[in-house]
């Protein structure tokens, strides 16, 4: 049996979305929100649901330190760096790039959770997360913090959903490093989950299904929209800038630049050509709201 470490209070609400619903032309009492965003620990977001795992993991390890990867502005190092408080774990996030001039959005709260920031540089994360690990007593959590084992975090939101919406139909979510997606299918089948690529990986199809076949779940038929992603993962698109208006101004909800908010265009591209079979829809929002607040291409001066 899987191990984890409890780090928030569930199930995460449901919200009606009705306003957001007309403006899709779906029904009104159609639409939901998911709020794993509202996951109160390290500013909110699905990663904690895996991290619940992972600590877990490193805890059972003797590990004194955790070491992570992500992009700058991953929300996943975020979360792993508020985990790790939480549990009394020291945190190395691993970052893609060169140091910025200042530190905004997630790289602020990486600072005041007490992470140590390593950046790669040319040399790519991944290598040297697990040189950063080797020198120390550590427990490496993959990037996303995704693996077959931490997707079952998933697995279990996924039946804690159809406890409150029984009828659902379609789940909408981003695909970054897979997990989610893939957990949510275990639970709900391939059929019941549509997944927005972000880009975050060269091969989003073939990372679920990988993740998938590890947890001897359906492989086949899985739906998901690879056409959102535009000049790639880190870039806002005209689309996405659309999506996050429409949400904000519908239902004041905000969805990020670059998981929630491609998801949401996903959202209102399936709308307009009808791709959602009957049942509730559910958008399930994972959070990524501090990255908002670092992203290059909305900043600018009043």
């Amino acid at each position: 049996m899987t191990s984890a470490l409890p780090l928030f209070s569930r199930p995460t609400p449901v919200e009606p979305a009705p306003r957001l619903a007309e403006a899709l032309g779906l029904a009104a009492d159609r639409l939901l929100i998911k709020r794993d965003d509202l996951i109160g620990l390290g500013g909110g977001g699905n990663k904690v649901r895996k991290l619940e795992i992972t600590i877990a993991a490193a805890l059972g390890s003797g590990a004194d330190t955790v070491v992570t990867t992500g992009a700058p502005q991953s929300n996943h190092a975020r979360l792993t760096a508020a985990a790790a408080a939480r549990a009394g774990l020291r945190s190395v996030l691993v970052l893609e790039g060169e140091a910025p001039s200042r530190r905004l959005g997630n790289l602020l709260l990486d600072d005041l959770f007490g992470a140590e920031l390593v950046f790669a540089g040319e040399r790519g994360a991944a290598a040297v997360a697990v040189e950063e690990a080797a020198t120390r007593n550590a427990h490496l959590i993959p990037f996303g913090g995704t693996s077959a084992t931490s997707a079952v975090a998933y697995r279990w939101a996924g039946e804690e959903l159809l406890e409150q919406v029984p009828d659902v139909g379609t789940v909408v979510v981003a695909v970054g490093s897979g997990g989610t997606m893939a957990g949510l299918v275990a639970a709900l089948g391939a059929e019941r989950v549509l997944g927005v690529a972000t880009g975050a990986v060269a091969d989003a199809r073939a990372v679920v299904a990988g993740l998938l076949a590890e947890m001897r779940g359906p492989t086949e038929a899985l739906r998901i929209d690879d056409s959102r992603i535009g000049r790639g993962y880190e870039h806002l698109t005209p689309e996405v800038r659309r999506a996050m208006s429409i949400a904000a101004r519908t239902e004041g909800l905000v969805v990020d630049p670059t998981y929630t908010g491609r998801a949401m265009a996903g959202l209102i591209a399936a709308a307009s050509a009808g791709d959602l079979p009957g049942g509730r829809v559910v958008f399930l929002h994972t959070g990524g709201l501090p990255g908002l607040f670092g992203h290059p291409d909305l900043q600018h001066d009043g």
